[in-house]
């Protein structure tokens, strides 16, 4: 058995025949590594390449024609993946949803719902229907937790050239929707620049300490060039955030010294670095990094005559 024996798109088992395939060939190829299960009943070959297109293909497979993808399976759709790590192994219902007036799905793999979506609000990748990159961030943003609501609405913005003023702008069609207030409140923080969920998250634990909003992917010239790009900086006070977590692990140890010797550079150039790892969102962790970008940010000089009593 040999991973070409299976087809190149993601096929459901419901097909399996067609292709030549059954069930118990399948089982001997998910245990050989040659398959791997992206949905309840649905498969793609391990050497595939992930894409927008593989992923419109997977949804399909398990979609009723009749349903709209909407929320976080939507986001994945549209190349954003806002599941956390325990429940993508557990392989979640796909998120969909019934236009209002008509049932809402029972299909046990998908979570069905039912919901007011105008024509726009909808867009159709290669037969697939789904909710725009606009209308999920927003829905995002009222369903979602508020760290990973913003995260949700960066994300997006970043990778369909979303704005504040579009969100701004459509999100007052939400008025008393539940979670609306969120949503309005985080449409008006969301920058494109941010690159990951928990880069997001700094952004936002920063605002809600009321420091000032800092630069994201700030580019540092050497010599004309640009040549370190930090996470955050404020550059007119030489202070800048990094966010490590487990994508900092997964780098070669070549990767790792480059980083090192990044920051080695910052320091002896008079940058204050501040690094936040995975776990200092909470507690006092979180407390720690937070005074530490207060005390750096904190004037050296002050135009005040007196001290202030």
């Amino acid at each position: 058995m040999e991973i070409d024996d299976f087809p190149t798109a993601p096929f459901h088992v419901r097909d399996a025949e067609s292709h030549g395939l059954t069930h118990s060939r399948i089982r001997r190829a998910l245990a050989a590594g040659l398959l791997t299960r992206i949905g309840r009943g649905t498969y793609r070959r391990t050497d595939s390449f992930d894409s927008i297109a593989l992923r419109v293909l997977a949804v399909r497979c398990s979609v009723a024609a009749d349903q709209i993808v909407v929320d976080r399976t939507a986001a994945w759709v549209h190349g954003v993946d806002l599941y956390p790590s325990g429940e993508s192994e557990v392989r979640p219902p796909i998120e969909t949803c019934s236009l209002r007036g008509h049932r809402a799905t029972r299909r046990c793999e998908l979570d069905g719902r039912e919901r007011d979506l105008l024509p726009s609000d909808i867009v159709e990748l290669r037969g697939l229907r789904v909710t725009s990159p606009l209308r999920t961030s927003l829905d995002l943003g009222c369903h979602l937790r508020r760290r990973e609501a913003f995260a949700a609405m960066c994300l997006l913005a970043r990778q369909h050239g979303l704005t504040r003023a579009d969100l701004l702008r459509e999100v007052q069609r939400f008025r008393r929707r539940r979670g609306v207030v969120q949503c309005r409140e985080l449409a008006a923080l969301v920058d494109p620049r941010v690159e990951s969920h928990r880069e997001a998250w700094v952004l936002l634990e920063l605002h809600d300490e009321g420091l000032p909003r800092p630069e994201p992917q700030w580019w540092i010239e050497v010599n004309g060039v640009p040549t370190y790009r930090l996470d955050f900086a404020y550059p007119s006070a030489r202070v800048c955030v990094e966010y490590d977590g487990e994508e900092f692990h997964d780098l070669t140890e070549a990767q790792r010294a480059s980083d090192r010797e990044r920051r080695r550079w910052l320091r002896d150039n008079g940058w204050t670095v501040i690094v936040v790892k995975r776990g200092d969102f909470t507690g006092p962790a979180r407390d720690r990094w937070i005074r530490s970008v207060e005390q750096a940010l904190a004037a050296t000089y002050s135009n005040r005559r007196w001290p202030k009593w």
